[in-house]
């Protein structure tokens, strides 16, 4: 393609396919280049550098988050933000890993994060106290999702590699339930059927963990 035929929307939208499937290991300019069917260097033309690149990246999937109606109640609003940005993560695992490596800011997260401060000045919560109470939402999303992250760079390697890389996966999880066993609390965990698998978690723990947070934030605002 072109450099003249190229727009920064181009690169952006395709820069966020190569990182969904790549992470942000595999992100570069001769690859972005080659998906565009363009040069590398024809990419600066429209973005500074690969740091600029990532953050116009994840502007762009901040922008698929629904604000709710300001007028829901408060504690719905907060559990469908939550969610949505759970899933935004998961769909986009390398977002955790830019949080690592990147001052992420923009148009997208920043009429997210007013909207967010919104919803918990409604609630009551005022000042300093609503920056806390949205952080604290924010990191426990934030936490669960790196496990996804983890999973989805993990699979990326057990698909480049060779079966020994998928062996050794095994074989460390098979030695970490053996050594598990020792521990009396870990072993009936393990011996239910339920978690068989060591590093299991019930379905609804994202869920259960969410809404114990959202009791405590609400014993805030009634004391």
């Amino acid at each position: 393609m072109p450099r003249d035929t190229l727009t920064r929307d181009q690169i952006v939208r395709t820069a966020v396919e190569l990182l969904d499937a790549e992470g942000l290991e595999g992100l570069n300019m001769r690859a972005l280049g080659k998906r565009l069917d363009s040069a590398a260097t024809a990419m600066y033309w429209h973005v500074k550098n690969k740091d600029n690149l990532v953050l116009l990246a994840t502007d762009q999937v901040w922008s698929e988050l629904n604000l709710p109606d300001p007028d829901v109640d408060w504690r719905t609003a907060v559990t469908a933000m939550a969610v949505d940005l759970y899933e935004m993560f998961t769909r986009h695992p390398w977002l955790v890993q830019a949080f690592a490596a990147h001052v992420v800011y923009g148009d997208g997260k920043a009429r997210h994060d007013d909207h967010t401060l919104a919803v918990y000045e409604a609630a009551g919560f005022n000042g300093t106290q609503a920056d806390l109470a949205a952080s604290a939402v924010f990191t426990y999303v934030l936490g669960n999702a790196a496990g996804a992250a983890a999973t989805a760079s993990l699979t990326r390697k057990l698909t480049r590699d060779d079966t020994t890389a998928d062996e050794q996966f095994q074989e460390a999880m098979a030695r970490a339930k053996e050594i598990a066993m020792d521990y009396p609390h870990l072993r009936a965990r393990l011996e239910t059927p339920a978690a068989a698998d060591y590093a299991a978690a019930p379905d609804n723990s994202f869920e259960f963990g969410l809404q114990a947070l959202l009791d405590g934030l609400e014993q805030r605002i009634a004391a």
